[in-house]
């Protein structure tokens, strides 16, 4: 009867006075109504009100489907053709025409109540994709309006140092160096007085890069790193590029720590160019990493540098645990000198490591499975079924995405599960494992402050995150409120934190003291201690990889 409307999926006769049918509309709303059998061609308050039901349950799911962003409900309804058939009591319309109802909702003698049956129907009918299609486009139609361009000048970055070529003709010979932090971006500049300023610029990363593959479309406009990147870099989303003569940079230098943490943020920056500009992956040579040792052994003349601690520990067991060699570690980027990075930039071919492009579909693959979080259970496997003591060759000239992620990333999902989730032998977390490994060699019977045992536990126990987190752990672990430990193993000695905001609420670290309660020695036994497996960092002796409790502490804490 109504050319070009589609009939409705989602029919229901409420009641005598009301029959309600869903459709969906060509992006514009529709409807055919009819108020006490007149046909109203511009609809009104009855189509309206049903509209506004329906979209009230769609756009809960929408958003959830919709990584959290909400769609606004004037762009729902427009993908709505709604049918209704109803009796209103006493109806009022616009005109004698009577082609709208103006009658109020709550005067129209009966009350709409749509079915759970009938909005599931509708739920899992094609609306919802076609609302999120939609949604899903104006995003990457915004993401491309906000891209960078091709232009020898940028504003908005100050702590770019570009390189003089940057978005000229010669830009496709230009690298852009990504430094984990400042300090690294020091290094960096320092090594540019090698090689010079025209082909190379530094622009240094604050903490870790968004994971734009699970962040909402708000949230990825908000982030002032991956803005910066896109900018820098001059990036369209999606832009199928053939080469990067379109690019202010050619080539993408990642130069981050040598540790699991690095290579995460190695890992979510091959995810920000795999999900913003796949095609980029696919072009020889334009995402690069910079590798320095974190392990490095002298004797007399003879030097080995070590890139991967699995690397360091299989050359200890071939030549006797490394006796007679000077071992230094390098911590971070930070720990290298500017006569090492003079020396890393004049030596650039065997510290730059080229990605392969990306031609075997298996390699886009593996990048979503360890980022994504649909793939939680192909994650658990790829953990599982991992080969202990594996460690990637940076011995190569290039590298495959599959061996970076296999071979080094799964070195940090791996470590950072350990230190989320408590052991099933001693119930600890690395940290807390380090604090009572601390309190033990201190034998600490009387009481200290809180801040001064974090500076301990730091010093002896090989800490490398930061002391606020380590005091947190400290505080934590005395806590005796109703609902934190049922046997804490440090004292509280000063304001610890209450049950009423969860422990929040504790003193500064400078002004609360601690020490091992009598217990606790009664739980981890010292006899035990001579049994224990001692770990090693940096030469020194630091806590075992697990106690052993009396006590299964994984279920009493």
């Amino acid at each position: 009867m109504y050319e070009g409307i589609e009939a409705p999926f989602g029919f229901e006769k409420i009641n005598d006075r009301w029959e309600i049918g869903i459709g969906m509309s060509d992006g514009q709303f529709s409807q055919v109504s009819f108020v006490n059998s007149i046909c109203t061609l511009k609809g009104g308050q009855h189509t309206n009100h049903v509209a506004e039901k329906v979209i009230a349950k769609l756009s809960t799911v929408i958003k959830k489907k919709n990584k959290g962003e909400e769609v606004k409900a004037h762009v729902i309804k427009n993908h709505l053709a709604v049918y209704v058939n109803c009796l209103i009591e006493n109806p009022s319309f616009d005109s004698q025409t009577k082609e709208s109802l103006t009658t109020r909702p709550k005067a129209f003698g009966s009350v709409v109540q749509l079915s759970d049956k009938f909005l599931k129907t509708i739920e899992k009918s094609g609306i919802v994709d076609r609302v999120l299609s939609w949604a899903q486009f104006k995003q990457n139609e915004q993401l491309k309006r906000k891209g960078g361009s091709k232009s020898s000048k940028i504003k908005g970055c100050p702590k770019l140092d570009d390189a003089n070529y940057a978005g000229t003709a010669k830009s496709k010979d230009c690298t852009l160096i990504l430094t984990e932090g400042d300090s690294a971006k020091s290094l960096a500049v320092s090594g540019l007085s090698i090689v010079g300023r025209d082909y190379y610029g530094v622009f240094p990363l604050k903490g870790k890069p968004l994971n734009v593959r699970e962040a909402s479309h708000s949230a990825i406009m908000k982030n002032e790193e991956i803005q910066s990147i896109v900018k820098i870099l001059g990036l369209k989303k999606n832009e199928v590029y053939k080469d990067t003569s379109s690019l202010r940079y050619g080539h993408l230098l990642i130069m981050a720590d040598q540790d699991a943490d690095g290579s995460h943020i190695k890992g979510l920056l091959i995810n920000f160019i795999h999900h913003y500009c796949p095609s980029l992956m696919q072009l020889p040579g334009f995402l690069q990493q910079f590798i320095t040792p974190i392990v490095k052994v002298t004797k007399n003349k003879k030097s080995e540098s070590f890139y991967t601690l699995p690397q360091y520990d299989n050359w200890k067991e071939e030549n006797g645990d490394g006796r007679g060699w000077d071992t230094k570690y390098f911590k971070g980027l930070g720990t290298s000198t500017a006569k090492d990075a003079k020396h890393y930039f004049a030596n650039l071919p065997t510290h730059r490591i080229d990605f392969e492009a990306l031609d075997d579909p298996k390699g886009g693959d593996v990048v979503d499975m360890a980022f994504s979080k649909k793939r939680v259970e192909d994650r658990k496997k790829w953990m599982t079924d991992r080969e202990r003591g594996a460690y990637v060759d940076y011995e190569v000239d290039q590298m495959t995405y599959s061996d970076f992620i296999n071979k080094e990333l799964i070195l940090f999902s791996v470590y950072d599960t350990q230190r989320s989730i408590p052991a099933l032998m001693d119930g600890f977390k690395p940290s807390q494992r380090k604090v009572l490994y601390g309190c033990f060699k201190r034998k600490l019977t009387k009481e200290i402050k809180v801040a001064q045992l974090a500076g301990y536990v730091s010093e002896h126990a090989a800490y490398h995150h930061g002391e606020v987190s380590l005091t947190g752990t400290i505080v934590n672990m005395a806590q005796n409120y109703t609902g934190s430990n049922n046997i804490n193993l440090l004292f509280p000695s000063g304001q610890f934190g209450t049950r009423l905001q969860g422990g929040k609420d504790a003193a500064s670290a400078r002004y609360i003291f601690t020490r091992l309660e009598t217990l606790t020695r009664a739980v981890f036994h010292v006899e035990d201690d001579p049994l224990l497996n001692f770990l090693e960092d940096d030469g020194q002796s630091i806590e075992p990889d697990f106690y052993s409790p009396v006590l299964p502490m994984i279920l009493v804490n």
